[in-house]
């Protein structure tokens, strides 16, 4: 195994006891058997108790079931199948547009902006490497948004037989129930289809479905034909699903490697599997986590990125715990910032407002671009001469550590989650680790992690008043 991210907690577990931290870590410790557990009851098929539906442990060995199947089968079995068919795609269209919400959009949109350029739609065809633009819709309801993109689709693609004239559609939902998905499907399929022409080969080649073996989704895409159909896996819940065909499709369109993806994964995962407390991130992070909140009250968790490019993965880690412990009365609230931007704007608050938050840092130790300084001038009005080649990691490393001094003077905790560069390896670490962190924790507090009936509420309500049956 590669270097493994290291988390480290010990500055925001100074607040609470040594006795509180280890009664958590014990009691984590047997939470992690009953994950383990679940494991082997859903590789079973065995009965379900009812406290435990849904039982959707599918995604914690997925990772490591893709990876062996690549070394077992001569065709490299799903992702191999994945890798062929993204390169298809992505040497005959210039523009992609994913379809999907909530699970199905937030983790492709985490992979895009931490490993894609982070201006990839302005850049040339030759300049983004042969991949597409990516764009995403299906997420809202938001017409200004759609018929944007439309506009933008009509008045770029004239030519269909110009690569760069060209355009897709990758739509994903389990069920094909979604309506936000579905309506923006029926949407830009009209729009594709009158582009290429509904019977032609190229408005079924140039849509790819990812979707469960049953559902409207699956029903439409049999009766159209689509030649390529991805499996979203029985067992793997919509916010689970990132690293299924679900995230590495449309992440292999964009050249990303999903295998050094699924390895990072795969890895913290045995790391969670085997290793003790103080040497797993996984069990660390939820011990702080969990610490803080009984003896604290930091029932708010602020996961703070130190640049842009992680801020979509906040997003996403916002679902994921909002929706898996946001239940009978539980759960911590999750909050997204990106630093310093946000110090611009929550700072005073966070230092000297209530003390009810815990501070996570995700520092990336090694820039993926080259470096960046302050030139010297002749002209000082700015007085920046004093810091003349000092380079940007360097300055946002001061304000990393002097954000962290100001947070300890007034008492506020902190903890880091370091990565060594921002990879396909360090995310799929990264994502797998906030995935199992989130379903330890469920089991600890005696929550379900799967499933989301609160949100159901809404999707039925308004099905209701739009007299959809």
């Amino acid at each position: 195994m590669a270097s493994q991210l290291i988390y480290d907690g010990s500055v925001a577990r100074s607040s609470v006891t040594q006795q509180r931290i280890t009664e958590v870590e014990e009691k984590l410790l047997q939470a992690r058997d009953v994950v383990f557990e679940d494991v082997e009851l859903f590789n079973s098929n065995g009965i379900v108790p009812e406290d435990k539906q849904p039982l959707d442990a599918g995604f914690i060995e997925f990772p490591s079931r893709l990876l062996k199947d690549i070394e077992a089968k001569t065709d490299g079995g799903l992702v191999g199948q994945i890798e062929r068919v993204a390169a298809e795609l992505r040497d005959n269209i210039d523009r992609l547009v994913v379809l999907g919400i909530g699970g199905s959009y937030m983790g492709m949109r985490a992979l895009f902006e931490a490993l894609c350029s982070p201006v990839h739609n302005e850049l040339s065809r030759s300049q983004r490497g042969g991949v597409p633009r990516l764009y995403f819709e299906g997420n809202n309801v938001d017409n200004d948004s759609v018929q944007a993109l439309l506009n933008l689709l009509e008045t770029s693609c004239r030519d269909k037989s110009d690569v760069e004239q060209r355009w897709g559609i990758s739509v994903i939902s389990k069920s094909g129930g979604t309506l936000e998905t579905a309506v923006a499907f029926r949407i830009f399929r009209k729009a594709l289809e009158g582009y290429y022409g509904p019977d032609s080969s190229d408005s079924r080649r140039f849509v790819v479905p990812i979707t469960g073996e049953i559902g409207k989704l699956r029903n439409l895409s049999n009766t159209t034909e689509y030649p390529e159909v991805f499996p979203i896996p029985d067992g793997i819940g919509g916010r689970f699903s990132v690293l299924t065909a679900v995230g590495l499709f449309p992440a292999a369109v964009l050249g990303i490697d999903i295998r050094q993806l699924l390895r990072g994964a795969a890895d913290i995962t045995e790391s969670f599997r085997t290793q003790p407390p103080g040497t797993n991130p996984v069990l660390d992070y939820t011990a702080t986590c969990h610490a803080l909140e009984v003896d604290q009250g930091a029932n708010i968790r602020v996961l703070t990125t130190w640049g842009k490019r992680l801020e979509a993965f906040g997003l996403w880690y916002d679902q994921l715990l909002s929706e898996s412990l946001g239940k009978q009365g539980q759960g911590a609230t999750p909050l997204t910032v990106v630093n310093t931007r946000d110090l611009h704007s929550r700072g005073q608050q966070h230092q000297q407002g209530k003390g009810d938050k815990l501070f996570t840092n995700i520092v990336v130790e090694s820039p993926a671009y080259d470096v960046q300084t302050v030139p010297e001038s002749n002209r000082d009005e700015d007085d920046l001469n004093q810091i003349a080649g000092k380079g940007l990691p360097e300055i946002l490393a001061a304000a990393t550590k002097g954000t962290n001094e100001a947070y300890h003077e007034d008492g506020r905790p902190t903890a880091d989650i370091v990565i060594p560069q921002l990879d396909a390896y360090y995310l799929g670490q990264l994502l797998q680790m906030m995935m199992l962190t989130t379903v330890v924790e469920g089991r600890l507090i005696n929550i379900n992690p799967y499933g989301q009936p609160g949100v159901e509420m809404y999707k039925t309500n308004m099905k209701r008043i739009l007299g959809i049956d």
